[in-house]
């Protein structure tokens, strides 16, 4: 643990520093936010989520944009940049009154969300190299998910006291954090000198920051030979595995909105829910770190995704027979869907970090984890849609509809890494014939 909060490489000591103070201000955000929205600026729950879904469009726009700028000018900045829009835009909720300052305002927020994510995969993509990818990704992982909860517990705070000045000053708060969430990365390149020539280079090599091409080298623009790497909407092997892993990645959708949901139609008490989300992040803290381990290879990553998605499908199924059990054995159910679950999603997880880094072009890192991240960012727009469409509308056979979705997405993501895995043995052995002739 001490390790993960602590880590000894300054990069990812900044990254977890920042990390800390992002999910802190994304756990007030989350509590208060539809009750500031609705109270507060007087807006009614249908244009909230309105605004909030067109704002889920600017995010995924932003995150594939952000590839392709931090190719350019460099992860570390363009990083940056997505945090200082979030917070000033943030900051602008407090002068919201109407729905077309709240959209406004919300697709900043949410397009300054897509980019900085982005910007920090590719970040850990340039930076680090092999499995220290995928570790310091799942201790960033851990990271977030303990500072969201604790980012929930102060936002009590505001609950407690219900005033329209409480939940102003508890949004003004998600800004400074944010703002916090700047400096560990602002002050970097001079503490790493290394830095910002890596973020720019065409291949790097190892972890250290020295020897480096200069940004010269790499082209006016930072681009370099990455001008000869393949788009990577180009690339079939790696929009397969981000179609695949996006798909698996609704899984998010199923724990944040399918569950509270089917709890309420089971005869469990809906105080369960509190309880399964204390069960997800117990499980994600203990064991994220320790699921990623040889998801730097590309076939373990692929059997890890596949592994990961046999359990949601576990899980699932789980779900729909406490549909049909007493208060006890409902509940007795939903704690092991909510074990399985948590189970697959660190697995499914760590195993798609490890795809979309491997599979990756180095030359245009940028872009590569832009596409990554646009899969998550649709996968986060269409999962309600479809779990409510699924297991909520249906039931019981569209819990096993849903199953069986992880399921084959989950084969299809090992079967990607499998092939693409073999013909990169392969390939020596060609190059080895062709010398030879």
């Amino acid at each position: 643990m001490i390790q993960t909060l602590l880590p000894r490489d300054p990069v990812a000591r900044a990254l977890t520093f920042s990390t800390m103070a992002f999910a802190a201000s994304t756990g007030i955000f989350y509590t208060v936010s539809v009750l500031y929205f609705t109270r507060v600026v007087g807006l009614s729950a249908a244009t909230v989520g309105l605004g909030l879904g067109i704002a889920g469009g600017a995010g995924v726009l932003g995150s594939y944009l952000a590839g392709r700028w931090s190719d350019r000018r460099g992860a570390h900045r363009v990083q940056v940049w997505g945090l200082v829009a979030q917070a000033l835009a943030l900051a602008a909720y407090s002068f919201t009154s109407d729905v077309v300052s709240f959209t406004a305002v919300a697709v900043v927020v949410s397009a300054g969300r897509g980019v900085q994510s982005t910007a920090r995969q590719a970040l850990l993509a340039r930076w680090f190299t092999g499995p220290e990818r995928v570790d310091v990704r799942a201790r960033l992982r851990v990271v977030t998910n303990v500072l969201i909860g604790l980012g929930t517990l102060a936002a009590a705070v505001a609950l407690l006291i219900d005033t329209a000045a409480a939940y102003r000053t508890a949004m003004v708060a998600t800004a400074l954090l944010l703002l916090g969430a700047v400096v560990p990365l602002v002050t970097l390149p001079r503490r790493v000198p290394g830095l910002a020539a890596r973020m720019l280079a065409d291949a790097p090599s190892s972890p250290s920051p020295s020897p480096s091409p200069s940004p010269s080298d790499a082209g006016e623009d930072g681009a370099g030979a990455a001008a000869d790497a393949p788009h990577p909407l180009r690339d079939r092997t790696y929009v397969a595995s981000v179609v695949l892993n996006a798909v698996v990645a609704m899984q998010f959708g199923v724990m944040t909105v399918g569950v509270p949901l089917w709890v309420a139609s089971t005869d469990a008490p809906t105080a369960v829910v509190s309880a399964l989300l204390v069960v997800n992040t117990a499980v994600v803290a203990l064991l994220q770190v320790r699921a990623s381990r040889g998801t730097h290879d590309v076939r373990g990553a692929g059997r890890a995704v596949r592994r990961g998605a046999l359990l949601l499908a576990v899980a699932c199924v789980l779900y729909a027979a406490a549909g049909h059990g007493s208060l006890v054995a409902a509940t007795a159910l939903l704690v092991l869907a909510a074990v399985a679950h948590s189970l697959g999603e660190v697995l499914s997880e760590a195993g798609g970090w490890g795809m979309a880094f491997e599979l990756a072009d180095p030359r245009r890192a940028g872009a590569y984890q832009g596409l990554s991240q646009t899969g998550y960012a649709l996968a986060g727009m269409a999962a309600p849609v479809v779990v409510t469409a699924l297991p909520i509308q249906f039931g019981t056979p569209g819990w096993l509809a849903l199953g069986a979705i992880f399921v084959v997405a989950g084969a299809g993501a090992a079967l990607v890494a499998s092939r693409a895995a073999d013909a990169a043995d392969a390939q020596p052995v060609q190059e080895a014939a062709h010398l030879g002739s």
